[in-house]
């Protein structure tokens, strides 16, 4: 009997929890396959913007220091 590494273990584990969350993904659209890919895009381009807003405040802050570089 073979035994699995933990790196396989864990990798069993995340593939479990995916697909854990594509069926509630899934069942939040009653099924609806078409409604899933639709609210995932949704979701997925509102945290791009999100990310992008958040990138700019960073920067903008560095630029005026607030946020010092770190040297090591």
């Amino acid at each position: 009997m073979a035994s699995m590494s933990s790196s396989s273990k864990r990798q069993g584990m995340e593939d479990d929890e995916l697909e854990s969350a594509v069926d509630e993904a899934i069942a939040a659209c009653d099924g609806d396959m078409r409604a899933t890919i639709r609210a995932l895009i949704v979701a997925n381009n509102f945290l791009e913007c999100e990310v992008s807003e958040l990138m700019k405040a960073v920067s903008h802050a560095y630029v005026r220091g607030r946020f010092q570089s770190y040297s090591g």
